[in-house]
């Protein structure tokens, strides 16, 4: 594993990690715990839209769309 903190937007399509820390303004952040990416959880990236926003993730067993912008915010790391 990298020593260099990793984003949930530098993740390549079908990458798995584990969610460390959502760093965000207040109300952005509680809403991205809310839909389920807390520390602890896997997120898999499933896909991107054609220009890479927004990023579909598969968290739990439902699939979540967020903002490139958001997932800078979500430090994660990945799993082998």
């Amino acid at each position: 594993m990298a020593d260099t903190p990793r984003t949930l937007s530098s993740l390549a399509d079908g990458e798995s990690a584990v969610v460390l820390a959502v760093h965000a303004d207040p109300s952005t952040r509680l809403r991205l715990l809310e839909l389920g990416l807390l520390p602890g959880t896997t997120v898999r990236v499933t896909r991107r839209a054609p220009m890479g926003d927004p990023i579909e993730l598969k968290v739990r067993d439902f699939a979540l769309s967020i903002r490139r912008e958001e997932a800078l915010g979500v430090h994660v790391e990945a799993r082998a």
